[in-house]
């Protein structure tokens, strides 16, 4: 049931039938496993976020031990996930846009993986010595969220490469 709707809230939104026959599951088995809806979407979001957190930490230790390079090439990372045909954009900001009752359990879930995805960022730029790097932090978190949103909505402008290009005045910025 995961899988089935692991896919479809990034394909398509969550409609519950629509999910139970993709997973080929009775409704019973949406409320005892989850309680409902809101508590698939919450678990849905979770494994993407595990997922997708374990995929940027890889992307940085395949480029070695420089930390600008480690930087560099989650940018070039996201120019693949972008160019996959079935790309349609940030989960994440998605859900966030749709989860209209700031009380669901999915904001809580995409405001921690920010957090953690942060700190990844923030950890690198220290290493870099960098003399700002709670800021460049933030920086670079937008440009990997406009990135995202870029390349839904206008893959033919290449966000990734424009981005990677603005990380690295950010990363030029003097050392302390």
């Amino acid at each position: 049931m995961l899988d089935a709707a692991q896919e479809l809230t990034y394909r398509h939104g969550v409609g519950v039938d629509a999910l139970l026959k993709a997973a080929n599951v009775a409704r019973r088995s949406l409320y005892e496993h989850f309680g409902g809806k809101d508590g698939l979407i919450a678990e849905v979001l979770r494994r993407s976020t595990a997922e997708d957190e374990a995929d940027y930490r890889q992307t940085m230790d395949a480029a070695g031990d420089d930390p600008r390079d480690r930087l560099l090439a989650l940018f070039e990372r996201l120019a693949e996930v972008i160019g996959k045909p079935d790309f349609r954009g940030c989960r994440y900001l998605a859900a966030d846009f749709t989860l209209t009752d700031p009380d669901h359990p999915g904001h809580a879930i995409t405001r921690h993986y920010r957090e953690r995805v942060h700190q990844l960022l923030e950890d690198e730029l220290r290493r870099l010595d960098h003399p700002q790097p709670v800021h460049a932090a933030d920086q670079h978190q937008l440009l990997i969220d406009g990135t995202l949103a870029a390349g839904a909505t206008r893959p033919d402008t290449h966000p990734a490469a424009s981005a990677r290009e603005l990380a690295e005045h950010i990363l030029n910025t003097q050392p302390r």
